[in-house]
């Protein structure tokens, strides 16, 4: 349930300019540098050539840049341009506000408690792998 809230906040104060799939897209990116177009195909779900055109509305709009991969030039990377990531950061911050004012409302013990569950379960979700991965889950990157 938290999560679900985190996530709707997040998509609530994008902006509205952009749809769930192009947000949870420029997470992505901004969390995995030197993704590809099939590599975030993949974790987003969508087919290639879907995923060509999204970026492609993205990269019109300035939010998303391509690169030559420095050592492979027929790879595109992909990265969140500054303008993208001012979005991404204003969500970020519009959804802090609105966590830091829901736990306000509980009492200093029960947020002595929170704190401690949060620290114990840190090290189950730090990644852990070379790729960002939590090592037990495939799906550990998505957002």
């Amino acid at each position: 349930m938290v999560m679900r809230c985190i996530h709707n906040e997040m998509r609530d104060h994008h902006g509205g300019c952009l749809s769930v799939p192009q947000f949870i897209s420029l997470i992505m990116l901004s969390r995995h540098e030197g993704f590809s177009l099939s590599d975030l195909a993949e974790h987003i779900g969508l087919t290639l050539p879907a995923m060509s055109k999204m970026i492609e509305a993205l990269f019109v709009r300035k939010l998303v840049m391509r690169t030559t991969h420095p050592q492979d030039r027929r790879r595109v990377v992909l990265g969140v341009t500054q303008r993208g990531q001012r979005i991404l950061d204003n969500a970020r911050r519009a959804t802090q506000r609105r966590l830091a004012r829901t736990l306000s409302r509980l009492k200093p013990r029960a947020h002595l408690t929170v704190f401690h569950a949060m620290q114990m379960l840190r090290p189950l979700f730090t990644p852990v792998m070379p790729d960002g991965g939590c090592g037990h889950d495939r799906h550990s990157r998505s957002p």
